[in-house]
């Protein structure tokens, strides 16, 4: 399975915002220093979740970033979505014509890793950024 840094990066930053907003607008430099990501990557991810409604900027003094809805109605697979990345099996690829194993038929665990990428691309659609937010405070509240 692969999961670049883009979706990870996509998906840390909304749960900040999520975590650390309230009401107010987080400035995306907050995000960079919390989070460790930076500032010139976080632009180009924003840009891309702005476009495609899974936030909204506030500009001025105050200005950064909002949720565009409530975290419970922000699905991770939509942030990988918007950000043009999919969870990706290594190597076989389910739309090729070609064998995965540079042949003309598909490998002989081909159907397997077809199985797998529906299973984490269906947790990816159950699971939304309030998840996240509940299991930080479940993990806060263990400890």
């Amino acid at each position: 399975m692969k999961l670049n840094s883009k979706s990870r990066y996509a998906v840390m930053a909304l749960a900040d915002i999520a975590n650390f907003s309230g009401k107010n607008p987080v400035p995306l430099r907050d995000i960079s220093l919390r989070q460790n990501i930076s500032l010139v990557y976080l632009e180009q991810i924003f840009s891309k979740l702005k476009k495609n409604n899974i936030v909204k900027s506030v500009r001025g003094t105050n200005g950064g970033y909002i949720l565009s809805n409530n975290p419970g109605q922000i699905k991770l697979s939509s942030i990988f979505s918007a950000v043009d990345e999919k969870v990706k099996q290594v190597q076989c690829k389910k739309e090729s014509k070609k064998g995965c194993n540079g042949k003309s038929t598909k490998c002989i665990t081909h159907y397997l890793w077809d199985e797998l990428e529906l299973y984490i691309n269906d947790f990816f659609n159950k699971k939304n950024l309030g998840d996240l937010l509940k299991k930080k405070l479940e993990t806060r509240i263990e400890r």
